[in-house]
């Protein structure tokens, strides 16, 4: 696998704005430009061409074009009416969603209090230039807002600040982030420094009024002065919670892989960590390839869970958020994934991470669906609640946290929807011994998508009264997004970075 797309790579894909169906969800997996995308199956054709169907149907039912139906609430929900169609009755919708938009305006009413908050975002620093890794595709300047034309995009701009902005505040139900970054072995490959995440943080909470953005702070063990980093992070960052890779470098074998139960080396880092009350670690696990033996040979390893019991059990005091859920599968659809599972009630890397509570005894341990929720709720809906309830059943509903990787892969809107509307099916419930979701307000759904993370890093939502969210309800980015709401500006629907082409 190379680093990024190679010459050969790049006249295979296409943008994924342009060459992608602007369906209300992604009808192929969307490569942000690290690997290679899978063709599209001919199972997500079928999708597309039944999103189609619908969207010509109730459109003309509405008096409203294919395009202009497909921008709706009315076509979200025959989105996942034809994946249902598709894959089985794995969403839950009704027929006629797809046809009144009063019964959609009365769901969004019915969902207007529910709290997102969303552990993993990422945008790039302004000067972040490898085009090579995000997309080299010319940015369709109509399709954003008209503020954004009006000041020049750039081909990155998809991925700054801005952007980040009007994706996750403005196109989704999102309320709060957790602004994430990335190590590299190459300095300049970083997204962005940890003092920039920092000044992000204070740029959106001083502009809202309100505490809408949390900080990662990255730590590079093994690498020259990290720890350095480290005691500058808790001096004068003082990050929300820390962020690293264990892999070292999440495009190529790195240098510096490490564990997280190396005494000598991360220990110390524990112990300064507890001392300072910045006692969560989010690790970035699983995502490799399938021939990962081979293109990540002698550092595969470092993304498994294979150290991470001893570290929770060493030390309770810390948090080990566990991003993508330590998911293997990263470069190809979930069939064969799926497969697995049905013979042998297993997910690779995943499994490992849902049974470590009850092996070592810890409760410290957690479980984040970034990208993997993305990718399978898009190519295989039974994998992704497969996924779900694996993690549920093994850690507890009280220690999954939502995460959207947005982003990379539009507004996080889309993936808001799949899973307000996910269910496991009744058999694989009775063969496996899920629990159900639950509907889309369930209790289930609302631990997952904010009642875990807040509690985590103790965010108070409501008045004394408990009847109100007056520091969300109504800082300045709520009272903008209802003004952006009122001028009927749709989401755009793009999705950014690669997608193979036809």
């Amino acid at each position: 696998m190379s680093t990024w797309l190679s010459e050969r790579e790049q006249r295979l894909v296409a943008g994924a704005e342009a060459a992608s169906a602007a369906t209300p969800i992604p009808t192929q997996i969307v490569s942000n430009g690290e690997y290679l995308p899978p063709p599209q199956s001919a199972v997500q054709k079928k999708v597309e061409a039944r999103i189609n169907e619908l969207a010509d149907v109730n459109g003309k039912h509405l008096g409203l074009s294919r395009r202009q139906f497909l921008h709706t609430s009315c076509g979200m929900a025959a989105a996942f009416l034809a994946m249902n169609d598709v894959y089985g009755n794995v969403f839950q919708v009704a027929p006629a969603e797809a046809r009144e938009p009063e019964l959609m305006l009365a769901r969004a009413h019915g969902l207007a209090d529910q709290f997102i908050f969303d552990v993993q975002t990422h945008f790039v620093r302004d000067d972040f230039d490898h085009k090579e890794l995000l997309g080299l595709a010319d940015f369709a300047s109509q399709h954003w807002n008209p503020k954004m034309k009006e000041e020049g995009v750039s081909s990155l701009a998809r991925y700054k600040f801005q952007n980040y902005v009007k994706e996750i505040y403005y196109d989704s139900d999102t309320n709060m982030a957790l602004l994430s970054g990335a190590p590299f072995d190459d300095p300049s490959w970083w997204l962005l420094s940890n003092e920039q995440i920092v000044k992000a943080r204070e740029l959106i909470n001083d502009f809202a009024g309100s505490r809408r953005l949390l900080a990662h702070s990255v730590i590079t063990p093994k690498q020259p002065g990290w720890m350095e980093e480290v005691d500058k992070a808790i001096e004068v960052y003082k990050p929300d919670s820390w962020k690293s890779y264990t892999i070292g470098d999440p495009l190529a074998p790195s240098k510096y892989p490490w564990r997280l139960d190396d005494e000598q080396v991360m220990y110390p880092f524990y112990e300064k960590a507890v001392k300072a009350g910045i006692n969560t670690l989010c690790i970035h696990k699983g995502l490799l390839p399938p021939d990962y033996e081979k293109s990540f040979a002698g550092v595969w390893e470092y993304a498994t869970a294979w150290d991470i019991g001893k570290a929770a059990k060493d030390w309770p005091q810390m948090n080990f958020v566990i991003y993508h859920s330590a998911l293997r599968a990263f470069l190809e659809l979930p069939d064969k994934a799926w497969a697995e599972f049905e013979q042998t009630g297993r997910i690779q890397w995943a499994s490992d991470l849902a049974e470590i509570p009850q092996k070592f005894g810890v409760n410290n341990v957690y479980a984040e669906l970034g990208t993997s929720f993305a990718n399978s709720a898009v190519a295989h809906p039974k994998f992704c609640a497969a996924l779900v309830g694996t993690l549920i059943k093994g850690m507890g509903v009280d220690h999954v946290m939502w995460g959207t990787d947005s982003v990379w892969y539009g507004s996080p809107q889309w993936q808001i929807e799949a899973l307000r509307r996910l269910e496991i099916p009744e058999d694989m419930q009775k063969k496996y011994g899920f629990a159900p979701l639950g509907d889309a307000n369930s209790a289930t759904k609302q631990l997952i998508f904010a009642g875990n993370a807040t509690r985590f890093y103790k965010i108070r939502l409501k008045a004394a009264d408990n009847t109100r969210m007056p520091t969300y309800s109504e800082d300045r980015l709520a009272s903008l997004k209802n003004e952006y709401a009122l001028a009927a500006n749709a989401p755009s629907n793009l999705r950014y970075g690669y997608v193979r082409a036809a």
